[in-house]
């Protein structure tokens, strides 16, 4: 067999290469770009979360106010890479405003939006989970709608929200979230040691929610490494494309999981109101969030207040800057001491006066 040089396999090896990349363009398969936003319950785990998905090695560092980082993913044979936008809001509820700078016409399209729930803190969980995804919803309409009167003719092809088959299990019952929705139960570690009762009101709740929002739903923990895994066909479903799998599981004795259009209204069945006297509600989602809170009433705790000054926090430190603040701030004291001062003496000289 005669040899073959090296530069001829290089030669042959590129050329293989392109035609199989002019194959995939034939195809219609393109680069993507997409954009996910995460957020949740404050300190419910968002980051840890996100760091394992895309595995990234080092500890993570609680989220201020909105983060941004990006994941890229090269498809065999294809170049330039997938990209993905990753956006993260801290401060649980009280940041909400700031879903309008990820929400826009011009990302809209591409998103998909990641809710993680604190499943440690059931009392917290309805109206975490009420304010941010009504957030999130005005403006994915209002995305939608700015684009249906200002797009082009292929923006204005777009609907205001999702299409679904219409073999969707209860189809006209539902209200789909106006893009792809995943909602994470975090912490599935300490809720597994609740007791049963806890267990099945908390987990038909979040079916409910999930199979109304038209949303996949699964319960994680970053200490179980099974979990984690299943988190991440999750997360590269909605980042890339990729297939989610055929796992389902709707036991509330074991973790969720529960990909869209696999469960229904008839599977979940209806919340135990057997303990309350007398109850009115407008409508089914009123019902469960009725019988959610009487079994775990709502905290009022003002999230705002909570939130640290960034320019203490450690993570964050300029010298530079910091010294110079530093300085401003005796300045500012020294400043207030001097116009309290003042103010002391007029009102002396003022009394002197009257006397």
């Amino acid at each position: 067999m005669p040899k073959i040089s090296s530069e001829i396999l290089w030669d042959l090896s590129a050329a293989e290469v392109q035609t199989r990349e002019s194959e995939e363009e034939d195809r219609g398969v393109q680069p993507s770009e997409r954009t996910l936003f995460m957020m949740g319950s404050k300190a419910g785990g968002k980051t840890s979360i996100l760091y394992r998905c895309v595995d990234k090695d080092e500890a993570p560092k609680p989220t201020l106010a909105l983060e941004y980082s990006f994941v890229r993913r090269t498809r065999r044979h294809s170049t330039p890479k997938d990209i993905v936008h990753l956006w993260e809001l801290g401060g649980g509820t009280s940041l909400s405003d700031l879903v309008q700078i990820t929400i826009s016409p011009s990302s809209v399209r591409s998103l998909s939006v990641i809710l993680v729930l604190d499943l440690s803190k059931p009392n917290c969980l309805w109206v975490t989970m009420e304010r941010l995804l009504l957030a999130a919803q005005e403006h994915a309409e209002k995305a939608f709608q700015t684009l249906q009167k200002t797009g082009n003719k292929h923006q204005m092809s777009v609907q205001p929200t999702r299409v679904l088959p219409k073999d969707y299990p209860d189809r006209e019952l539902i209200s789909p979230f106006p893009v792809p929705l995943l909602i994470i139960g975090s912490k599935y570690d300490i809720f597994q040691e609740f007791d049963s009762d806890k267990k099945k009101l908390m987990s038909k709740t979040l079916r409910f929610v999930a199979h109304y929002y038209a949303a996949s739903l699964i319960f994680t923990s970053i200490k179980s490494e099974s979990l984690v895994s299943k988190t991440k066909v999750f997360f590269s479903h909605l980042a890339f494309g990729l297939d989610k799998g055929k796992t389902v599981s709707t036991d509330s004795t074991k973790p969720l999981f529960v990909p869209a259009g696999s469960d229904s209204f008839s599977q979940i069945g209806t919340p135990p109101t057997s303990d309350m006297t007398s109850i009115h509600a407008k409508n089914p989602k009123d019902l469960w969030k009725k019988v959610y809170e009487y079994n775990f009433p709502p905290e009022s705790v003002s999230e705002q207040q909570e939130l640290k000054d960034p320019a203490k926090d450690p993570q964050y430190n300029e010298p530079p800057i910091d010294a110079m603040r530093a300085q401003k701030n005796q300045e500012l004291e020294q400043y207030k001491r001097n116009v309290e001062k003042s103010w002391k003496g007029l009102d002396l000289e003022s009394r002197q006066t009257t006397a």
